[in-house]
């Protein structure tokens, strides 16, 4: 393991997680997977093992939507996560792939320019023109690996790739094979290969799936967190873990500033206070568990390198305000609204109202 990464692969960062559940699984397995469907979901959910080994948490959510999509990736059709921005979706992929195949990195990241040789196969050029079309020509797209090796590939934001690439998929998911025209051949599909695809909800519309693609995959909707208490689990968890690897010499923040911060997103996020008295004005951005996240992470930078190490609401006031205002206009009336009518008004939050009105 190289712990002078900024982030490893999920099969490397719990390397030692998944060899403890091959060594104690003994359950039934699908072609080609290192672990059977049960081990997959201890991986993702956490739990204990016979011998009393931990294995972490990596989603906080219902086990029945890990369970269905781990149950799709043993059949013919593939898994489609859905579901708004910052619902995890990237992030179990991975980790599903990483449990399955052991290999987390076959990935097209989709974009507006994303080619049909990014889904396919692209060629050598200075090969090609020296020696023709040939197999050593060729240069695989990781769609195509995952087919010859039998694991799990994963595309990115499938909506935002051109409706016309998109359906370059349909042939691989249906046949199971790549043809290969230019030289008569084809790659056909190993037992064990799959696919994951994730989109959100936001793109929907944008580059909308074709029927005949969308009938190819399982969708499984993963919501935001339900429950506050949820909510702040994950943030805390997983601001712990982007903390350790940055190294920020911090302390750790405590339980009731990250609940105050996830608070604010959750009220913002519904448009009401969480006793369901006060209505207010939504932002327009996503105000993701992925963003609170992040302001957290920033206000723990701030404490380390320009503080006392200790997370204060002047840490976080910053982030927290740039996090929210992502429209000057609509989204500084938003703001400005809950500040006076929530925060101001909450005799334990009047460090956090004063941090966040010297930015205004």
């Amino acid at each position: 393991m190289n712990d002078s990464l900024l982030r490893q692969h999920a099969e490397q960062a719990y390397a030692t997680e998944l060899a403890e559940l091959a060594k104690s699984d003994d359950r039934p397995r699908p072609p080609n997977w290192k672990l059977s469907p049960w081990a997959v979901a201890t991986y993702v959910l956490g739990g204990t093992l016979e011998n009393g080994f931990s294995v972490t948490p990596k989603y906080i959510g219902k086990r029945s939507l890990v369970e269905v999509a781990i149950a799709t990736l043993a059949t013919d059709r593939a898994l489609l996560l859905l579901g708004v921005p910052g619902t995890a979706k990237t992030w179990l992929a991975e980790h599903l792939a990483a449990a399955t195949s052991a290999d987390s990195t076959l990935l097209v990241q989709g974009t507006s320019g994303t080619s049909e040789e990014t889904l396919r196969y692209g060629w050598n050029y200075a090969k090609l023109l020296a020696e023709g079309p040939s197999r050593a020509a060729l240069v695989p797209s990781p769609i195509m690996r995952a087919m010859a090796d039998g694991k799990i590939a994963r595309v990115e934001e499938l909506t935002r790739i051109p409706s016309d690439v998109q359906d370059a998929l349909i042939t691989v998911l249906s046949e199971k094979s790549l043809p290969i025209p230019e030289l008569n051949d084809e790659v056909q599909a190993a037992k064990g290969f799959n696919v994951i695809a994730t989109a959100n909800d936001r793109d929907r519309g944008v580059n909308d799936l074709s029927s005949a693609l969308r009938r190819r995959f399982n969708t499984v909707h993963l919501p935001l967190p339900e429950t506050l208490e949820e909510e702040t689990e994950i943030v805390q968890q997983r601001a712990a873990e982007i903390g350790r690897a940055l190294e920020l010499p911090a302390k750790p923040p405590a339980l009731e500033d990250i609940t105050r911060l996830v608070t604010i997103f959750r009220e913002l996020r519904d448009g009401m206070t969480l006793d369901r008295k006060v209505k207010l004005k939504i932002p327009s951005g996503t105000l993701s568990t992925a963003e609170a996240i992040s302001v957290l992470n920033n206000g723990l930078a701030m404490a380390a390198h320009f503080g006392d190490g200790r997370l204060r609401a002047s840490d976080l006031a910053s982030g927290l305000t740039g996090s929210v205002v992502k429209d000057p206009t609509q989204d500084s009336l938003a703001w400005k609204e809950y500040l006076e009518t929530v925060v101001k008004e909450r005799g334990d939050w009047k460090d956090l109202y004063r941090a966040c009105r010297e930015l205004l």
